[in-house]
């Protein structure tokens, strides 16, 4: 369901709304988070009647103009989804049309993260408060585990104790996106560090083994609102910020995990296109074109293919040359 609870005159109804979406087989949960958003904004805006308005389906699209494109149309997709159910009831309740999304060419740009920023990010995040505490390990476990795997951050936030195998170094994936499971091998630096980071959690209640892997402070499972705020906190504190001072999102981690991985079978002298279906399936993607939009280029990437590049038209004129 959403990160918090839902408290607005619509409560019931979106909460019912979300019931018979889980109910067909539907998995809601990400979209449920957003209504969740929706839900507060009513509740900001003192809302009183069960009833959705043009006015108040308006002012929710200009509340979202803060964020980037894709962002607004995943948010209000949802939102209209709701009003389609409340007109079924209501058919004086308003039905907005649907913001267009932009395609990924024209989304924001990824933010693709230098090894040593990362190193920085891990260092500060070592200094988080309360001193003494787990949070500081949590969120080093986080960014480490995300840029080192590039799992999805709701992947990680729903990793159990059992998920991690120490001693085969791997991760399962329980339910990713579209529902897929999936086993996630762990170089043995991450490996070493999950361990590190669970003999300091085990001291922690609950620590069964489908507790959660990640702890918060009040000992329960991450949620996006808070680790978004620290991670916003932590990348001022790096002076890592660009795109009018917002900085990168947490997501691009995962688009910086893919593009190393590319420029280390580049390097190493690897057959990429082979490669990139098995790339696909480490990342959850369903196919080879949703990974194909992580492949950003950078100035590393392109010096690499064009040295493959180079190294391949040398080797043909000396083999002609040799023919002939």
């Amino acid at each position: 369901m959403s990160a918090w609870t839902l408290c607005s005159c619509l409560a019931p109804q979106i909460e019912t709304f979300i019931s018979l979406r889980q109910l067909s087989g539907t998995d809601y949960h990400s979209q449920a988070r957003l209504l969740g958003y929706f839900d507060r904004f009513l509740d900001e805006q003192d809302l009183q009647q069960s009833r959705l308005t043009r006015e108040i389906c308006e002012h929710y699209q200009q509340n979202l103009a803060r964020l980037a494109p894709r962002s607004q149309g995943n948010r209000f997709c949802v939102v209209r989804q709701l009003c389609e159910y409340l007109a079924c009831a209501d058919p004086l309740s308003y039905i907005p049309e649907s913001i267009r999304s932009p395609s990924w060419q024209q989304a924001q740009r990824p933010y693709i993260f230098a090894h040593e920023q990362v190193g920085t990010l891990l260092s500060a995040a070592a200094k988080l408060p309360p001193p003494g505490s787990l949070r500081p390990h949590t969120y080093q476990t986080l960014i480490g585990l995300l840029y080192s795997t590039g799992i999805r951050i709701g992947e990680a936030f729903a990793l159990n104790i059992e998920h991690f195998l120490p001693d085969e170094r791997r991760l399962y994936i329980a339910e990713g996106k579209f529902r897929k499971s999936r086993w996630v091998v762990l170089s043995r630096s991450t490996s070493r560090a999950l361990e590190q980071y669970l003999d300091r959690r085990m001291g922690k209640k609950p620590n069964a083994q489908d507790a959660p892997l990640l702890l918060n402070e009040r000992r329960q499972r991450l949620c996006h609102p808070t680790v978004h705020k620290t991670y916003r906190d932590l990348l001022r504190k790096c002076g890592i910020m660009h795109d009018n001072r917002k900085g990168p999102r947490i997501h691009d981690l995962r688009h910086s995990f893919a593009v190393r991985r590319l420029l280390a079978w580049y390097r190493d002298g690897e057959d990429v296109n082979a490669r990139l279906p098995a790339l696909a399936t480490y990342m959850g993607h369903v196919n080879i074109s949703s990974t194909q939009v992580y492949l950003q280029p950078t100035a590393e990437l392109l010096g690499e293919v064009d040295r493959r590049f180079h190294d391949h038209y040398l080797k043909n004129l000396v083999s002609k040359g040799s023919r002939s």
